[in-house]
C-alpha cells in the first residue's frame, strides 16, 4: 500500500529529501534530556545550546549524519565513589537536530556546563537560466556548459 504525501504532487518534483527529513524529525526522541535552546544570532547564524552539566568534553561527541546534527554524551561511572544519595544521574543521551540544506556547523565550545554549537547558513545565490527551445529533429550539442557555483550571482545563461 502506498503512502499519501504532500510531496506526491506532480508539481513538486525532486522534493523527496524534504519528505525524508520530515520522517526523521517525527522519529526524533521526545525525551527532554538534555534541555536546549536555539538562538538566532543574525540573518544567517544560529546557536544551539545544550545544558550538559557534569559532562567533560571527552564525554561528548558531535556528528553530522545525512543533514542531521547528532550530539551524544556518555559519562563513565567511577567505581571508587560511594554515593549516599545520587540525584545527579550519569546517564547517556543522544539529541538530534535536522539541518536544512546548506546549513553548516562552524564550531562548538563548552562554557560553564553549556555546550554551544554554532551554525551558519551561507548566502543564497540567485541564478536565472534561459533554456533554448529546439526543433524535434535537432539534438542537444555535447558542448553544453555545466553550472558551476563559482560564477557570479544573478546571471542569465543561454544553453544550446
Amino acid at each position: 500500500m502506498s503512502r499519501l504525501s504532500l510531496f506526491n504532487s506532480p508539481l513538486l518534483l525532486g522534493f523527496d529529501h524534504f519528505e525524508r527529513a520530515l520522517d526523521r524529525v517525527s522519529k526524533v526522541s521526545s525525551d527532554g534530556y538534555p534541555p536546549y535552546n536555539i538562538e538566532q544570532l543574525g540573518d544567517n547564524a544560529l546557536r544551539i545550546t545544550l545544558a550538559v552539566a557534569g559532562f567533560a568534553m571527552g564525554d561528548l561527541g558531535i556528528t553530522i549524519e545525512d543533514n542531521q546534527l547528532v550530539v551524544r554524551g556518555k559519562q563513565a561511572d567511577d567505581p571508587q565513589r560511594v554515593y549516599l544519595h545520587r540525584g545527579i544521574a550519569a546517564r547517556q543521551f543522544q539529541r538530534s537536530f535536522v539541518l536544512a540544506e546548506g546549513i553548516e556547523v562552524s564550531g562548538a565550545r563548552m562554557d560553564n556546563g553549556l555546550l554551544h554549537i554554532e551554525l551558519v547558513r551561507p548566502e543564497f545565490e540567485s541564478r536565472v537560466r534561459t533554456i533554448e527551445i529546439t526543433g524535434g529533429s535537432q539534438r542537444p550539442s555535447s558542448n553544453t556548459r555545466a553550472e558551476t557555483p563559482e560564477r557570479a550571482p544573478s546571471r542569465v545563461e543561454r544553453i544550446r
